[in-house]
């Protein structure tokens, strides 16, 4: 894997019909911010080669708003990722990685977060980016990542969607 590309799922729905949170969906304002994200990171040529997803309503539904925007990606929908930690997170992205330049985790939090803030420190990033990722990583959020030919991150961007605010 040369880059990883970390994506928190849109704005979700409160609660489902079913009652489960494996079931919410995303809100508009979700849908709309996903593939706002998409459209932004595949502009500035971040586009994956495969895309590992959770199962997960919300962010089945956050893949479907970015799909149009990276043509060439490969989803694969991973039951691991569902309210996976970290360290999970980044064993799925290395195993895709064997097989892809660029991979795309479209997961939960607070594993995406943690995992960004983790990659961060790994790649000396600076003490207020750090500061920065902790402190918010809100829903449609994007963290971007090299890695070098020993496997260590450096930072390559930290997107996060346009309120207006």
């Amino acid at each position: 894997m040369d880059r990883l590309i970390l994506f928190r799922h849109g704005k979700a729905e409160p609660e489902s019909a079913s009652g489960e949170d494996f079931d919410r969906r995303l809100a508009g304002r979700g849908v709309r911010e996903s593939a706002a994200m998409a459209a932004k990171l595949a502009d500035l040529g971040f586009a994956p080669d495969v895309a590992l997803v959770s199962p997960a309503a919300r962010t089945r539904e956050t893949w479907a708003a970015a799909e149009a925007h990276f043509p060439k990606a490969r989803a694969q929908f991973d039951g691991e990722l569902y309210h996976a930690d970290s360290g999970a997170i980044r064993r799925e992205a290395e195993r895709a990685g064997e097989r892809a330049g660029t991979v795309m985790v479209v997961g939960h939090n607070p594993g995406i977060q943690e995992l960004t803030v983790r990659l961060l420190m790994e790649g000396s990033s600076p003490a207020t980016l750090i500061e920065r990722a902790r402190r918010q990583f809100p829903t449609a959020a994007a963290a971007v990542f090299l890695f070098d030919d020993n496997g260590r991150p450096s930072f390559d961007g930290l997107f996060f969607p346009d309120r207006g605010d």
